[in-house]
């Protein structure tokens, strides 16, 4: 079913690139087989999907169109987070997010960066803020790169309130909402279908329930709270970098599904037989199979460790994300290499597919952070010379 899915999708890749439109028969088809509420919880009617099946689907429907899996894949993150173990959110929101899933395919996704902040996992309190009023809360803000905003069905948006002393969290918000506004600004080099626009909250009003995790601002930092608290975020950055990760290789192999191809059937004249029969040629096959592996024994490994329990702490994710995705592009430039021209015609997928590849490097967290911080645990480890 996966392997019909992921070719059905490839068919209209092409298209979605040009246009920029929501995949809408992408995600009916994944609603048509059960996979938009594959990861909700099991209790709730949901599929309670191990990492290692998630990982499985987000890389087949990547393989045939990866902005149709950027959209899944957030909302697979947000059903994930609702099983956390130190989830605070009621458990009537919970159920309801879950259940909307299941029965009529309803998206979530988190709305976090501002034009102001940037990306809240650097620190700063956010620009929107939710104030109360009577019964409920109101909600004023702007944020960017709100992946599938024409298909969500729930937003959940970081924001703070206008408390004397600020808590910060996240407040559910029906997408239908009066008062959301979108601004369709995204016209990107890569996943342009993903439909990543800008929303403007103006006086947004929802149920007092609907503030579904609010805390101290200090109580965010990853290593804040009990044990249990800090082992669920692992787990959760875990499923974010492994997803990602699944994502942006498959990508590569189909740019590597291209490339074999092309290079099969590709004989020019002076050589009087296909490309693929050089030496020179199948030794930089080679250096990408070898990535490619690389990439799926990580993945595979990160997945099951996850899925037994164990999953590596956060900072180690944030490695698994580097390499992995750092793999992802050096293979469809080794493509471009091997293909010259061809590779960058537009008729051709592999310039699609190295723009798209190249999206991976500005998804949370970002290189620079990664290595920043896998540096200082290395130069603060025990026996390390002063």
């Amino acid at each position: 079913m996966l392997a019909r899915l992921s070719a059905q999708f490839a068919t209209t890749a092409a298209d979605h690139d040009r246009s920029g439109a929501f995949p809408r028969e992408n995600v009916a088809a994944l609603q048509a087989h059960g996979l938009i509420g594959l990861v909700a919880p099991a209790e709730h009617g949901g599929g309670g999907a191990t990492l290692a099946t998630a990982r499985r689907v987000i890389a087949a429907v990547a393989r045939g169109e990866p902005a149709t899996a950027l959209i899944l894949t957030m909302t697979y993150l947000q059903h994930h987070a609702l099983t956390r173990t130190d989830s605070r959110w009621p458990p009537q929101l919970r159920e309801r997010v879950a259940r909307d899933a299941v029965a009529h395919g309803a998206l979530i996704n988190a709305l976090r960066v501002e034009p102001v902040l940037g990306s809240p996992a650097r620190g700063g309190l956010p620009g929107t803020v939710a104030r109360r009023e009577g019964s409920g809360w109101k909600i004023d803000g702007h944020k960017l790169y709100t992946t599938g905003i024409d298909g969500l069905s729930w937003l959940a948006v970081w924001a703070r309130t206008d408390e004397a002393t600020p808590r910060t969290g996240v407040f559910l918000v029906p997408r239908e909402a009066p008062g959301v506004r979108v601004i369709p600004s995204w016209d990107h080099l890569g996943l342009r279908a993903s439909g990543s626009h800008e929303v403007v909250f103006e006086n947004v009003a929802i149920g007092l329930d609907h503030a579904a995790d609010l805390r101290a601002p200090a109580d965010w930092a990853p290593d804040a709270g009990s044990q249990t608290d800090i082992d669920a975020h692992a787990t959760q950055q875990a499923w974010m970098t492994v997803l990602l990760g699944s994502l942006y290789d498959a990508v590569a192999r189909a740019a590597r599904d291209w490339l074999v191809g092309f290079l099969n059937q590709r004989a020019p004249g002076s050589l009087g037989a296909p490309l693929a029969s050089l030496p020179r040629v199948q030794e930089h096959v080679g250096e990408i199979e070898a990535l490619l592996r690389t990439n799926r024994v990580l993945l595979d490994d990160a997945a099951a460790a996850v899925d037994h329990g164990h999953a590596q702490p956060a900072a180690d994710s944030g490695l698994l994300k580097y390499t992995v995705t750092g793999n992802a592009i050096r293979v469809v430039e080794l493509a471009l290499q091997l293909s010259g021209n061809h590779g960058l015609a537009r008729q051709n997928p592999l310039e699609r597919h190295y723009r798209d590849v190249l999206c991976s490097r500005i998804h949370t967290p970002q290189n620079d952070a990664i290595l920043v911080t896998a540096g200082k645990r290395a130069l603060l480890s025990p026996g390390v010379a002063a």
